[in-house]
Parts: C-alpha cells; structure tokens; sequence
C-alpha cells in the first residue's frame, strides 16, 4: 500500500483537500491521508435537491451520505465543509444527461459529473484553500513518470477499476490530483475503514444515478425533455413497422428485453433514431461494426494521438 502523495516535503505541511461523498471509499481516504499526517480538509459537495433521496438506499451525494460524511470528518478529526454546487450541477450534468437521452445515445453522468464538477470547479476550490493535492476514492492510480508529469493507471483491483469514467481527466489536471485507493481491493478499503473505527465500514456502494431519487430515470428526462417520451414506431431493418414504443428514452443499442414485440428471433435494437422517433431492431448479427467514430477524445498518453491509432 502506498503511503506517500508523491509530492516534496513534509505531510504535515501538506494539505490535501479530499472530495467526501460519504461512502467508504472516500471516507477511508480521508482517514489514510489523516492517519499519515498530511493536513486534511473534507469536502462534501450538495448536488442536488436531496429531499426525496435522503434515505433511499443505493444513492449517492443524498441528505444522509452528507451526513454520514461530516460524522466520518468529526470521528478523524478534520475540518469538514458543504457546498453548495446545485446550480453548477443541473447545467453540466442534469441538463445534458436529459439532451444526451432525447438525442438517441446513452450517457453516463457520473463522467460528465468527474469532468465539469469534481476535476474542473472542486479542483479550483482546493486550490483556493492552498491545497497542495485534490484526493479522491475513486479506484485508479496516478503514477509519476520520468519527465515529471503524470499518468493514469488502471487499478489493481481490475473489478473495481474507474479510469473509464475519469478518461476526461487532462495532463494540467493529472498534477493535482490523487488517488490513494488504487493499489487496494474493496475488501482491503473496508477492513481499515473498520481499523479506523469508520461507521459506514459496510456501507452499500452507490448504485443509482445520484439525481434520480424515484430511481426511474425517465421520470426526469420526461420532465426536462417531453419530446423524448413522444411514441413512435418501431422498424426492422429494411424499414418495416413491426411494432410502437412510447418514447425512445426506453431503449439503448444493444438492448434486447423489453422491446414488445413478438419474434421468432431474438431482435436487438440496433439504432436509435431520434428526429424520426424510432428505433431499429436486428439480429444480434447487425450489431456488429469494423468502424467507430470517437468524439471528445481525450489523448494523455506518450507521443502523438496519431501514432497510437494510425497503424490498428
């Protein structure tokens, strides 16, 4: 286990601001970093109106992990503070998870949430409080390299690994920040969330889109976006109507239960067309691509983007 920030100087002269969601995870950070000497400062961010959520199990950044995130800060002793981000919240995440779905993709707000909230106005935060590192629980690694900046590794734990949703992360960003559950298992975080007395040692994992207390995403999409719940039709692969959904925000590509239609094949969805209203359905067969097109992307490893693609 490392036991180190990798940055000059004594920990005792380090502040380190840690991002407490109020799970394990990020708790058991915070108690490490504490425990090691570095000068911790917890912050708890409020995303959200987290009235409806406040008990519902399987919820992030609700009413009782705030909660649960200030007992931890007392119970280790260090300076814990809430913010309020919910405007900042609806803009970047709420509002284009909702456009994302009316468009026919799929999106998952928790990279969108890592991009413009935690790594992008948290990280400015920090900074402003004279932090030296931003440290959070997510389940990668941050490696110095030999020209001095830094990568982004996958995590030991390869069941727990999170470097998908922190690929947004850029080289500037990468420097400040740091992830000191990467070289451990889930297990291993929970046992000395018990050795530091934690309360939320067996706290159940966030599971359900942290904004969506009802748990049924489409509630919010239908509100923020009514034309995605309009009904249209559905189409096999040549055109043919062979069915009608009551909105497209019900389906994803590769999707094959639920679709409501009755085959002698198995069908899939395999294109989602939002101007027309209607979703394409195949044989696993037409899922099948030798082409993608990327958008976003975002290159921090050694040498040009080019190289690493041009010769697949």
């Amino acid at each position: 286990m490392r036991n180190s920030l990798d940055i000059e100087g004594r920990p005792q002269d380090t502040r380190v601001v840690v991002a407490m969601s109020g799970g394990v995870d990020s708790s058991v950070t915070a108690a490490l970093l504490k425990s090691q000497g570095y000068d911790v400062v917890g912050i708890t961010l409020q995303l959200y109106d987290h009235g409806a959520a406040t008990h519902r199990k399987g919820a992030c950044c609700a009413g009782q992990d705030i909660h649960d995130a200030r007992n931890v800060a007392e119970r280790i002793g260090i300076p814990h503070y809430v913010l309020d981000y919910e405007s900042r919240f609806r803009q970047s995440v709420i509002d284009n998870f909702a456009e994302s779905y009316a468009s026919g993709e799929t999106p998952v707000p928790c990279i969108e949430c890592n991009r413009s909230i935690k790594f992008r106005d948290l990280l400015a935060t920090a900074r402003e409080l004279g932090a030296s590192v931003l440290a959070t629980g997510h389940y990668v690694a941050s490696r110095a390299l030999a020209d001095g900046s830094r990568s982004l590794v996958c995590a030991a734990d390869s069941d727990r690994d999170q470097s998908y949703f922190l690929f947004a992360t850029t080289r500037d960003q990468l420097e400040y920040l740091r992830f000191p559950l990467g070289d451990m298992t889930k297990p291993e975080a929970r046992e000395l969330a018990r050795r530091f007395g934690l309360e939320v040692a067996d706290k159940h994992d966030s599971q359900d889109i942290c904004f969506v207390p009802s748990g049924r995403y489409t509630d919010v999409i239908g509100r923020l976006r009514p034309n995605a719940i309009e009904p249209g039709e559905i189409v096999d692969l040549d055109g043919h109507v062979i069915g009608t959904h009551q909105g497209i925000i019900h389906f994803t590509v590769g999707q094959r239960r639920g679709l409501g239609i009755a085959s002698g094949t198995p069908l899939y969805v395999v294109k989602l067309d939002a101007a027309t209203r209607r979703v394409v359905v195949g044989p696993r067969e037409a899922l099948r691509m030798d082409r993608i097109s990327l958008r976003e992307v975002n290159w921090i490893g050694d040498g040009p983007l080019d190289r690493a693609v041009g010769s697949g």
